[in-house]
C-alpha cells in the first residue's frame, strides 16, 4: 500500500485547493449560504470536473474517467472546506446509479440532471408493514391497464415521502409467480390522486418517517425501470448503493467527543485526563483508524485495477461498521454529556452531526445513531450477506415460507 499521492494527484489537489480559494473562499465557510450560490457553486465544480464524475455530461454530471484516489483527494479537499459536495440523499445516490445501470434513455434524460441539482426529490418505496427485512414477502401489488401501471398498497418508514416529487419502488405485478419473481421496480409520481401521505413522529421528536397509502395511484409504463417481473435483481443494485449512503461522518462525530473529554470536568479535572477515559478514546481511534486504513487498501487496489471478490459486500461491511461505531460514539458522548444532557423539544432543529456538543445534540444523535443502524438492513442483515457470500457460512434455517427461524 503507497499512502503518497503520484504527481498527477498532487497536481489535481493544488487545483482544487484553487478553485475552492476562488469559488468558496474562507469568509463563506462559517456563514449560511443561499441556496441559490450552493446551485451556483455546484454547477462550477461539475464544469470543473470535480462533482458527478462518474456521470456523462449528457445527464449532468462531469464524465470523469474512474479514479477512485481523484475521487478521495476531492473529497478531502471540499470537505476541509466546508464546500458543498453533491447532493447527498436517496435520488443522487440511489435513483441515479440505478438508472444509470438499469434505466432507459429516455429516463436517464428526464430524470437525472434535475435530480443531481436537487429540482426532483425522491422517496423509497420498499418497506411495508408486512415487508421489512424480508422484502421478498410485500404485497403492494401494480397492474397494467393499457399504457399505465395502477397501484394498490401501503408503503410505511418512507424517509421524505411529505416532500418528494417521486417514490421509487417495488410492486408485485406477477402475484403467483415464486417470492422474488413477479416484482416489478416503478417510478411513481406522488402529486396525484391515490396517494395519501401521513407522516410518523420518530422518537427525537422529529416527523422522520411517513406511510404512504397507495390507492389506485398511475405511473406510466415509461417508468418501469428494467424488466417487468425482474425488479428483485434492480433493487440489488440500488441497496447497494443505499448501504453506502447509510452511516455517519465519524471522523466528525469522534472530534466532538474529544472537545467534550477536554471541556467536561471529572473531579476537577478534564474528562480526558481520566484513565478509563482516555482508554476507551484510544479504543475507539484504533476502530476508525482499521476502518481508514481498510479504505486505502481499497482504494489502492482499485487504483491499480486489482478486481476485489467481494467489492459487492464493501457496502454492508461499511453500513455495519459506520452504525455500530455511531451508536458506540454517541452512547460514550451522552454518558460524557451527563445526566443535564435533555432532548430537544419536537418540532425544534433537526439533527446535526456537526452540532453535537450543543444543547441535547448527544440525546438527539444517540437517538438517530439507532435509526441509522435500522434503516437500508438491520444489523444481523448485514452480518448475515456477510457471514453467507463472503465466509461461505451455512445459512439460517428457514420454514417452508423461507422465514429466517433463527
Amino acid at each position: 500500500m503507497d499512502l503518497e499521492l503520484g504527481t498527477h494527484h498532487v497536481t489535481l489537489r493544488d487545483q482544487v485547493g484553487l478553485f475552492l480559494d476562488e469559488h468558496w473562499p474562507a469568509e463563506r465557510r462559517d456563514r449560511h449560504v443561499p441556496d441559490d450560490e450552493i446551485r451556483l457553486f455546484r454547477s462550477l465544480a461539475i464544469e470543473h470536473g470535480y462533482l458527478y464524475r462518474g456521470v456523462p455530461v449528457v445527464y449532468g454530471g462531469s464524465e470523469r474517467p474512474i479514479d477512485p484516489i481523484a475521487d478521495d483527494v476531492i473529497e478531502r479537499a471540499f470537505t476541509e472546506a466546508r464546500a458543498p459536495l453533491g447532493i447527498v440523499g436517496q435520488g443522487p445516490d440511489m435513483v441515479v446509479p440505478t438508472l444509470l445501470r438499469n434505466g432507459t434513455e429516455d429516463q436517464r434524460r428526464e430524470l437525472i440532471a434535475p435530480t443531481l441539482m436537487g429540482d426532483i426529490t425522491w422517496c423509497q418505496g420498499y418497506s411495508e408493514p408486512t415487508a421489512g427485512s424480508d422484502l421478498a414477502s410485500l404485497r403492494s401489488r401494480a397492474e397494467l391497464d393499457g399504457e399505465d401501471w395502477v397501484i394498490h398498497g401501503h408503503k410505511i418508514w418512507t424517509s421524505d415521502a411529505d416532500r418528494a416529487d417521486w417514490m421509487f419502488g417495488l410492486f408485485r405485478t406477477e402475484p403467483d409467480a415464486p417470492r422474488h419473481r413477479g416484482i416489478t421496480f416503478l417510478l411513481v409520481p406522488m402529486d396525484q390522486p391515490g396517494v395519501e401521505v401521513q407522516t410518523i413522529m420518530a422518537m427525537t421528536g422529529q416527523p422522520e418517517f411517513a406511510e404512504v397509502f397507495l390507492t389506485g395511484a398511475r405511473t406510466s409504463v415509461r417508468y418501469q425501470v428494467g424488466e417487468r417481473g425482474s425488479g428483485w435483481e434492480v433493487s440489488r443494485d440500488l441497496l447497494v448503493n443505499e448501504r453506502n449512503l447509510m452511516g455517519f461522518r465519524l471522523q466528525q462525530l469522534f472530534e466532538s467527543v474529544l472537545e467534550l473529554a477536554r471541556t467536561r470536568k471529572i473531579g476537577g479535572a478534564p474528562a480526558i485526563e481520566h484513565p478509563g477515559i482516555r482508554r476507551t478514546l484510544i479504543d475507539i481511534e484504533s476502530d476508525l483508524l482499521s476502518a481508514r486504513f481498510s479504505r486505502f487498501r481499497s482504494l489502492t487496489n482499485a487504483a491499480r485495477g486489482r478486481s476485489d471478490p467481494n467489492a459487492d459486500l464493501a457496502g454492508a461491511v461499511k453500513k455495519l461498521h459506520a452504525s455500530t461505531m455511531a451508536k458506540r460514539l454517541t452512547q460514550f458522548g451522552l454518558d460524557l454529556a451527563g445526566a443535564d444532557e435533555g432532548l430537544r423539544a419536537p418540532g425544534g432543529a433537526s439533527v446535526d452531526l456537526g452540532r453535537a456538543n450543543e444543547p441535547g445534540g448527544w440525546a438527539m444523535n444517540y437517538l438517530f445513531a439507532h435509526a441509522s443502524a435500522i434503516a437500508g438492513g438491520a444489523p444481523n442483515i448485514q452480518r448475515n450477506i456477510i457471514g453467507e457470500r463472503a465466509l461461505g457460512l451455512p445459512r439460517d434455517l428457514r420454514t417452508p415460507t423461507g422465514r429466517s427461524v433463527s
